[in-house]
């Protein structure tokens, strides 16, 4: 083992750190002037201070997983601490600082092979200094060795081939007869990241098994062979700590990676963690992990959350939540998940968010006395038309009894559920009458009453079309325009609130006037061409709405087909565009057939809003039809 000179590059101790020019370097707080004294602090005496040299250091020069043009020059020093601090503390902290700033997973393509990266520069210098680190692999103290063979295992993949075989053969010699299995483990990442490929699942030691399996399944790719999963099932609900990779995000972030690339792999696994206790909750959260990625995995895992329910008695929080998301996605949810939700009413509010969800018999029943303005909302959202009339007498007197003030949030849940379900114009009036959500009682009432419009309902939406609120205007000004045919207020209105800077919620509250708004048009067309992208999105479906044409070129339109922006407030307009551009075609794709969920669900929200990434695929498997 030696450096490009032949021999080994030389560490550097503390006499040398007034050789470097740590003012021309920086770390992650800027200038590294005060790396030397942190260096320095490793070789002390003092064990508390000797940790908290070592935390200063970690937070300098390796700042969340990350490194910085000191790292590098601080690579030789470390190794001399690693060899020479007096305390056993101060060495062991210098090994595994040495192996978090060299971290990288070996198949990502930046990293240390990313031309003149600091990643690359830690690597290339531990690289260098690595054969003089290697008597620790021969440290009578478990940890020193753990902590050499990760030294090893971090720069084994880009060591060139010559400089392989000999640390092959230490390596091997500590795989093969180390007393500690810890080491055995990581004798055994060390060799893959070295070239040498060997598999232990026949192991007697579980913690050797389970790496060997995590290693198998990453040089096989998914699917991963049936051996390496069951090893994973039987074993890995253990935990442990013999996968260093990658360092920064611990075993079981990196398992958890590792399996949901392999769906059939990780819910296999997770199945068999909840049936041996789901302890520490592993297997019920892969199984979670695994519907957020997937798509149509939503009843195998909720089988699996129904089979971990009886083990999570006294804390099923995370378990109601996730089935009470999920369950929409059913189209007859199986009777036990519906009976174990049942069996929760009186422990957690989302046992009864889920029975709504999954639309199960006699859930009306229930909601009395239990009424929360979320949980209204997506009663009103997913049961049938012949529950209306009892939801609207529990969402006025929820509105009747104390919330959370006159603008808060409950207030505008409940206000917007009424105007969903219909039929609760005089409460909306009173709504709008006493500042009550005024704005969503105001659009509530376009949608509910016009079919009961009187005279002192159009003087009252006249009125807050005056109101000094720009959006209680614009919400008052188009009901009126719903209920009487009369565009004159909203004409009126619009002008004022289309040229402020924030034209957002006015273009939201234009588009149902449709082609009433028609003489708007000159004050809407340059909107199409405003710097945010947003503006212009709302900007063409308001044109849409008047004219029935998007208004904006279709290469706009395509920009929009990306996972940050505003996909399904997209394709509708996509879909009026005389023909649907070639270039939209390879994201629809994508969207309608792609086996991962493209478009995040919130898991923890009240009201779901319909599930974005079915409704997503659903119109994108429209429009390619078409």
């Amino acid at each position: 083992m030696s450096g490009a000179s032949g021999e080994p590059h030389p560490t550097r101790g503390p006499a040398e750190l007034g050789l470097v020019d740590w003012s021309a370097l920086e770390h992650a707080y800027g200038s590294a002037e005060d790396v030397p004294e942190l260096l320095a602090g490793l070789y002390g005496e003092e064990p508390a201070a000797v940790a908290e040299a070592q935390e200063e250091l970690v937070g300098a020069i390796c700042h969340q997983g990350s490194v910085c043009s000191a790292s590098a020059a601080a690579v030789p020093f470390l190794a001399h601490a690693a060899l020479h601090a007096p305390l056993a503390a101060g060495r062991n902290d210098a090994l595994a600082l040495l192996f978090l700033m060299a971290a990288h997973e070996p198949g990502a393509p930046a990293g240390p092979r990313w031309a003149r990266s600091d990643t690359a520069a830690v690597c290339g210098e531990l690289g260098r200094v690595l054969p003089a680190l290697l008597p620790c692999l021969a440290d009578p103290v478990e940890e020193t060795r753990r902590l050499a063979l990760r030294v090893v295992a971090a720069v084994g993949d880009l060591l060139p081939e010559a400089r392989r075989g000999g640390l092959v053969e230490l390596v091997g010699g500590l795989h093969e007869g180390d007393a500690s299995p810890s080491v055995r483990a990581d004798a055994l990442v060390a060799l893959d990241r070295l070239g040498c490929e060997r598999a232990s699942l026949d192991s007697p030691s579980a913690e050797v098994r389970r790496v060997s399996a995590v290693l198998v399944a990453e040089r096989h790719g998914p699917p991963y062979p049936a051996r390496a999963v069951a090893v994973l099932a039987a074993d890995g609900a253990a935990g442990g700590t013999g996968i260093p990779w990658p360092v920064t995000g611990g075993q079981d972030a990196h398992l958890t990676r590792l399996l949901l690339c392999d769906p059939d792999a990780a819910l296999a696994v997770a199945g068999r963690w909840i049936a041996d206790g789901d302890g520490g909750s592993r297997g019920s959260q892969l199984a979670e992990a695994v519907v957020r990625v997937w798509r149509d995995r939503e009843a195998a895992v909720l089988d699996l959350v129904t089979a971990a329910l009886p083990r999570h008695r006294a804390e099923p929080g995370h378990l109601l939540r996730t089935a009470a998301h999920w369950i929409e996605h059913l189209r007859t949810p199986p009777a036990a998940l519906l009976d174990a939700l049942r069996a929760h009413l009186d422990r957690d509010p989302a046992a009864l968010l889920g029975l709504v969800r999954g639309r199960a018999p006699g859930v009306l029943d229930l909601l009395p006395g239990r009424p929360g303005a979320g949980l209204l909302a997506e009663a009103a959202r997913l049961l049938p038309a012949v529950a209306h009339p009892r939801l609207r007498t529990l969402v006025a007197r929820r509105l009747a009894s104390d919330t959370d003030g006159p603008e808060g949030p409950e207030e505008w849940t409940l206000v917007e559920t009424l105007g969903r379900i219909g039929g609760g114009a005089p409460t909306l009036a009173a709504c709008l009458r006493d500042g009550r959500a005024a704005v969503a009682a105001a659009r509530a009432l376009g949608r509910t009453a016009t079919a009961t419009a009187t005279p002192e309902l159009t003087a009252l939406l006249r009125e807050s079309a005056r109101a000094e609120d720009g959006a209680l205007r614009a919400a008052a000004a188009v009901s009126y325009h719903r209920l009487t045919g009369d565009p004159t207020e909203a004409l009126r209105v619009f002008p004022e609130l289309l040229a402020t800077d924030q034209p957002l919620e006015p273009l939201a509250e234009l588009a149902p006037l449709g082609p009433a708004a028609a003489p708007l048009l000159p004050l809407l067309l340059p909107l199409l061409d405003h710097r945010r992208p947003h503006v212009r999105l709302a900007a063409a479906r308001a044109h849409h709405r008047i004219t029935g044409t998007p208004g904006l070129p279709a290469a706009d339109l395509v920009d929009q087909l990306a996972p940050d922006r505003d996909v399904l407030g997209a394709l509708p307009l996509l879909a009026a565009l005389p023909q649907l551009p070639e270039e939209a075609r390879p994201f629809l794709r994508g969207l309608a057939f792609s086996p991962h969920r493209l478009l995040a669900d919130d898991v923890l929200g009240t009201t779901g809003g319909g599930l974005p990434d079915r409704r997503a695929r659903a119109r994108a498997l429209a429009l390619l039809r078409t």
